[in-house]
């Protein structure tokens, strides 16, 4: 069997890229150090980011990476493309992409979250058009990424977007598996919950396996996922159908039910979905935040990561006054900022537009992160100096310091200084690995269909 040829959608840094090929021929699992046989070849890529149209330093450190050239890779808006130089993308075995994913995302609430209809949600479609448009030559098979809200997404609607998905590629002839998957749970370094969805297409050899397997068996044993992700049931199946009339699923999904019923796993074939609650098996080596530190107690701070470190000391000069547990309280420190935004909270605010007051309260962060755990999920603002709750501060032997772009690089299972570039700032980089996925989960997937397809 010859390579198979994939098209990478959405790039980024080439995340995909490095689960499926690995870099340098070595493995994300293997720290980048044990060679990787792989049956795949990254025949096209696009990434281009329409908020930044005269900067796009993504796209710039895939090229750099790979050295790609332009008729392998693009760097102009995914929807122009199809529509204009469509011939420009080749025919291909498989389909990736972690499409962008802001309208599902987690930074925001769900009320908030408009799903398929948002500015990035409707990247969707572009993956529809490129399967309508290849018609008999569409790809046997899809790997595709995003946050695990898009199982629940819109508030208004729950479960309807990822229900129009699943009627499009019904309607395209594919069958679908999926699966939230933790990379903490398959002991990867960082406490990343993504939604994996691979999908099979009519006439394929896998698309035949999952037609003829129970349920149970395929979620649990013999599905494509489960060979790389082993999980058990927990309760009972639960099936319904979906039609490939996506329109008709937009209006009409779940229109008056109260919670999404689509559970962490399933699967769907013919229309019909199946679709259960799993917990995760694994009983392997687990890495920790720890394990990734470029440093550990130093006798004295290293020179080169002078700008992580907190300085405790230095004085705001706006000193912000809070009003907490109904007393006023100033921020006088840099310090004092970080502990208050990282700690438990009960104030009264008031609502200046609609002249009301509120109380207002959080619990407690971890401060500093534990090192003997793995991580947080890495955020788009991790990057920058200003405190902030949501960014890891750990302590490195007597002081404390955010982390270092090699480190949410290693996060998230990437080789070290991969986003180096003439351009890329570390707040910059902080944000690519926001951006990003966990390779390892990319790379035991890639694994596991290399294996169905002997």
């Amino acid at each position: 069997m010859g390579k198979l040829k994939v098209v990478e959608l959405f790039a980024g840094v080439g995340g995909f890229r490095l689960g499926l090929e690995g870099y340098k021929n070595k493995s994300a699992s293997s720290g980048y150090e044990k060679p990787m046989p792989s049956n795949y070849e990254v025949v096209w890529s696009n990434q281009y980011e329409p908020l930044t149209p005269n900067k796009q330093h993504a796209s710039d450190v895939y090229a750099s990476r790979w050295g790609v050239s332009e008729e392998t890779h693009s760097n102009e808006d995914i929807e122009r493309v199809i529509e204009n130089n469509f011939g420009s993308i080749p025919n291909h075995d498989l389909l990736v992409g972690g499409f962008p994913c802001q309208d599902y995302s987690v930074a925001t609430t769900l009320k908030n979250s408009k799903g398929l209809v948002g500015k990035k949600g409707v990247l969707w479609w572009s993956i529809y058009n490129i399967l309508q448009k290849k018609g008999k030559d569409k790809p046997n098979y899809l790997f595709l990424e995003n946050v695990d809200r898009l199982l629940s997404s819109p508030a208004s609607q729950r479960g309807r977007d990822f229900a129009v998905m699943l009627s499009c590629l019904n309607e395209q002839g594919y069958a679908v598996e999926w699966r939230i998957i933790n990379a903490a749970d398959y002991g990867m370094p960082q406490r990343r919950r993504r939604v994996y969805i691979l999908g099979y297409k009519k006439g394929s050899a896998i698309f035949k396996k999952l037609a003829s397997k129970k349920p149970k068996s395929l979620i649990e044993k013999s599905g494509l996922i489960a060979s790389a992700f082993p999980a058990t049931i927990e309760g009972s199946v639960f099936d319904f159908k979906v039609s490939k009339n996506f329109d008709r699923e937009s209006e009409e999904f779940n229109k008056n039910g109260k919670a999404s019923p689509f559970k962490n796993s399933g699967f769907m074939v013919n229309g019909r979905v199946f679709t259960v609650k799993t917990k995760a098996v694994y009983s392997g080596a687990k890495k920790t935040l720890g394990d990734v530190l470029e440093t550990n107690n130093p006798p004295e701070t290293p020179t080169d990561l002078i700008e992580f470190y907190i300085d405790k000391d230095k004085r705001i000069n706006q000193p912000p006054k809070i009003q907490m547990d109904g007393s006023e309280k100033r921020l006088d420190t840099i310090w004092d900022k970080w502990t208050y935004l990282k700690g438990s909270k009960s104030e009264l605010k008031v609502n200046n537009n609609q002249g009301y007051s509120y109380k207002y309260g959080e619990g407690r962060m971890a401060f500093p992160d534990p090192l003997d755990k793995p991580s947080r999920t890495i955020i788009t603002g991790e990057g920058g100096s200003g405190a902030s709750r949501f960014k890891h501060v750990i302590k490195d032997g007597s002081k404390h310091r955010r982390l270092t772009p090699i480190e949410l690089e290693r996060l998230n299972m990437f080789p070290d200084n991969h986003t180096a570039h003439l351009g890329s700032t570390n707040t910059k980089r902080a944000f690519f690995m926001g951006n990003a996925l966990v390779v390892g989960v990319v790379e035991n997937i890639g694994a596991a269909l290399n294996n169905k397809l002997k």
